[in-house]
């Protein structure tokens, strides 16, 4: 497995930061999820105009591009034209970044239409975004979020979904926080489309003044209670050997643990149970 970090923990640093940290930390590679002010990457300088200065210095640095993290949300009917703009930018980026994986989203209309009907309107985008130049040399990587977390649901939408240019992106911490199942039944439900790993930690610490409103309190991996090392056990057994990354969510809770702390830490645990 290799390491890699969001752009999601580090929304302040530029990018000779980003190649500095991530070289001196020891990280593999860098998943681009914003950049300072810009969310959406295809839109910021050094991804458009700058972008063969951008991946040179990502490379001088030895940091590959892990994944873009769009904000494509698949399942949403009434997103369908802005999905299809996004993709068109994101796949050039990719390209020109030499990346494979592209983050999307499902969204929650589920919750009004019901998953199977939410399913059918996500099969319907991705065979427009797969039918775009290029689209077909990545992979489209939906992530356990809103209502798309648990075994039952990844079942159904990969189901539905059964392209093998569409897979999963676990994000460990949400399963963990929402789902409560099993990391070998979560894997299982990819069908063997798992592409990629999400991994934070928290512990339930409502009365602590750095509490989110669910009780959860963000700390160091492997420190919390989201059973991280269950779920890189169950990895390694299963024979995933993709990327593994720290998606410390600063850019939206700007008050939790800076970067400088949390990035080196999560190295110090995951290291040894990857060797």
């Amino acid at each position: 497995m290799k390491t890699s970090f969001s752009t999601l923990g580090c929304p302040d640093w530029d990018l000779d930061t980003i190649c500095a940290r991530g070289r001196e930390y020891g990280f593999d590679g860098v998943d681009f999820r914003g950049y300072l002010d810009t969310l959406d990457i295809t839109l910021s300088p050094i991804f458009t105009t700058k972008v063969a200065e951008t991946k040179g210095k990502l490379n001088s640095a030895g940091l590959e591009i892990s994944g873009i993290s769009s904000g494509i949300e698949i399942c949403e009917p009434e997103s369908r034209a802005e999905n299809i703009e996004e993709a068109k930018r994101t796949i050039a980026l990719a390209h020109a970044l030499d990346s494979q994986i592209v983050r999307v989203f499902a969204g929650r209309n589920a919750e009004e239409i019901g998953h199977e009907s939410a399913a059918k309107v996500g099969r319907d985008c991705m065979d427009a975004i797969l039918s775009l130049d290029g689209a077909r040399d990545l992979h489209w990587l939906y992530e356990t979020h809103d209502v798309w977390l648990r075994v039952d649901e990844i079942s159904l939408l990969m189901a539905r979904i059964p392209d093998p240019d569409f897979g999963l992106l676990w994000d460990v911490g949400n399963t963990a926080e929402m789902s409560g199942d099993l990391p070998h039944d979560i894997i299982a439900a990819g069908g063997g489309r798992l592409g990629y790993v999400h991994v934070k930690d928290a512990v339930q610490d409502p009365d602590h003044p750095l509490a989110e409103e669910n009780g959860w309190r963000y700390v160091n991996p492997g420190e919390g209670e989201f059973h991280l090392n269950e779920a890189m056990f169950a990895l390694k057994e299963s024979g995933y050997d993709g990327w593994v990354v720290l998606e410390h969510e600063k850019r939206w809770h700007p008050e939790i643990q800076e970067p400088e702390e949390v990035f080196p830490a999560f190295l110090r645990w995951i290291d040894p149970l990857i060797a």
